[in-house]
């Protein structure tokens, strides 16, 4: 919850995104300075929509921010991007051992435009880190009758089995959605 002076500070940082002054990048920077922890990738995800940042401000931001400032831009892809020229950073996102950036860069803008073996090494990624596949966004879309993600799921299972760890939770409840429908 914001307060009074955290509204107004927010308020005028999004007139500057919305207007494009020079210092609204700054204002993302400083969001959680300001919106402190809990309100900052919302923060920062409204200053984002309110500049109509493109991919070319997004790749900026996110190979310049901290992982909060990754995360935020994570979060404003589907709003923002209609099309795969960010796909990069979602991948990049993947290839990191946050697990805040893995659960983020799985969502409803990975849901439509990652390329199916990246997809499913992102969702391998969260058994792996333990990031809950609740976080998957278009899961059971995605999965439905996918037998190469179904074969991943049960080389990765005997692996952890031989090796005498646990199978994620997570795993069977996945492999479960890869089943073919059913004709009726």
């Amino acid at each position: 919850m914001l307060t009074d002076i955290s509204r107004a500070w927010l308020d005028s940082a999004l007139r500057d995104a919305a207007d494009r002054t020079p210092v609204w990048e700054e204002r993302f920077v400083t969001a959680g300075r300001h919106c402190g922890p809990a309100d900052a990738d919302e923060a920062r995800t409204l200053l984002l929509r309110a500049a109509g940042a493109g991919p070319d401000t997004l790749t900026r931001l996110y190979h310049h921010g901290t992982t909060a400032e990754r995360r935020a831009v994570l979060l404003a892809l589907p709003a923002l991007v209609t099309g795969p020229e960010t796909v990069p950073l979602v991948e990049d996102a993947l290839r990191t051992h946050d697990t805040t950036l893995i659960a983020a860069a799985l969502g409803p803008y990975a849901a439509t435009h990652l390329p199916p073996h990246a997809w499913r090494h992102g969702l391998l990624k969260c058994l792996f880190t333990g990031v809950s596949v609740t976080a998957v966004a278009g899961l059971a879309e995605r999965a439905a009758g996918d037998t190469e993600l179904a074969r991943m799921l049960a080389d990765h299972a005997a692996e952890r089995t031989a090796a005498g760890r646990p199978v994620p939770a997570d795993l069977s409840r996945v492999l479960a959605l890869t089943a073919p429908a059913e004709e009726s």
